[in-house]
């Protein structure tokens, strides 16, 4: 060895053993470490699905405003038909690749705010958050925790920050009525959401896992079904009055019929309840996965079991026993909901199908 020079020691083992997880996905990465790839346009649409399904109980619609004529706003939440003439909220999504919202960038969008509602082009918004993948430097959060300060602060940068930055047709003097405007003016709705709240919030959304992993939320336990029959039920339940008759060469008038035969009847009452485990299934499927998720599952299961359910079978009864039990052994991988459905849940689509004559368990 060469004086000066000596061995690089081995790394440390693993704390603990690799997962094939991590072989195969790699090191985690945190949710706020993600969003700071995202690009300007991304990073809209990620506030925009927060707005829409986090905060769907506080607003009647969520707008995206887009171009160079957004006056200032880019997403508004309107807690009433008013609209931009009512009680509405703005969220100004705004990104930086290596920094923090600073004074400065936020100037000239608080100056269309207070431009455009003074020409009353809209009525000034209850709340105006900026948000940002960084969030807002130290020193704006100290203006916009101190509404005199911002106003201050504002006021001493127009003619350098926002004066010539609010339109492109004209300069926009701080004087006059306008001034006046600005003095009155309640700076205390300016504030800010940082990316931890965002990202925490937007966990309710439907599209949280497909954007970030991580699995689905637990899933509720599905309700257990009514003594009476529900009309969304009606469908489904005459198909499989009509396959117990098939079954027994006899009429089978209504569920009450089933005293009968206490095979029959046991056999009915499983089917209600795997109908209603396949309908809590759809409900958080409406709550957790992209919209489509969920028919498309039962999509896979009706290509899986059409043939079965075609096939010559003795009876009605021996069909519905046949597709179902296919449909459990269906070897299905992609969609997101396998990860968070029973057997049961395979039953119960069957008998949605049959609900809407997808499949039917008699020839006549």
């Amino acid at each position: 060895m060469s004086e000066g020079f000596t061995d690089i020691a081995p790394p440390a083992a693993p704390a603990s053993p690799v997962t094939a997880d991590q072989v195969t996905h790699g090191p985690s990465i945190p949710l706020q470490q993600r969003i700071l790839l995202y690009s300007a346009e991304e990073w809209e649409g990620f506030i925009e699905e927060w707005a829409h399904f986090a905060l769907k109980s506080s607003y009647v619609q969520v707008q995206r405003f887009t171009g160079a004529g957004d006056r200032g706003i880019d997403i508004a939440g309107f807690t009433d038909a008013q609209k931009l003439l009512g009680v509405w909220d703005n969220y100004q999504c705004k990104r930086y690749l290596d920094h923090a919202i600073y004074p400065s960038e936020a100037w000239p969008e608080i100056g269309k705010i207070l431009w455009h509602s003074f020409n009353k082009e809209y009525l000034p918004p209850r709340r105006y958050y900026f948000v940002a993948p960084h969030g807002v430097g130290t020193t704006l959060a100290g203006y916009l925790g101190n509404a005199a300060k911002l106003k201050k602060a504002l006021v001493e940068n127009w003619d350098k920050s926002v004066r010539c930055a609010i339109t492109d047709t004209q300069e926009v003097p701080l004087e006059g009525a306008f001034l006046a405007y600005v003095e009155a003016f309640d700076f205390s709705i300016f504030d800010s959401k940082t990316a931890l709240q965002i990202v925490e919030g937007h966990r309710q959304c439907p599209r949280h896992a497909s954007r970030f992993g991580g699995g689905l939320p637990s899933r509720p336990a599905p309700d257990k079904p009514p003594a009476d029959i529900a009309p969304a039920e009606s469908r489904y339940v005459a198909q499989l009055l009509g396959a117990y008759g098939d079954h027994k060469k006899q009429l089978v008038p209504d569920v009450k019929a089933l005293k009968a035969w206490p095979t029959l009847e046991n056999h009915f009452g499983r089917q209600r309840e795997a109908f209603y485990h396949a309908e809590s299934l759809r409900v958080f499927a409406r709550d957790s996965v992209p919209p489509g998720t969920f028919e498309s599952l039962q999509d896979d299961i009706h290509s899986g079991v059409i043939d079965v359910c075609d096939d010559d079978h003795a009876d009605g009864y021996e069909r519905v026993k046949e597709v179902t039990q296919a449909a459990r052994g269906l070897h299905l991988t992609s969609n997101a909901l396998l990860t968070c459905s029973k057997p049961k849940d395979r039953d119960g689509i069957c008998h949605q199908l049959a609900n809407e004559d997808r499949l039917l368990w008699t020839k006549s």
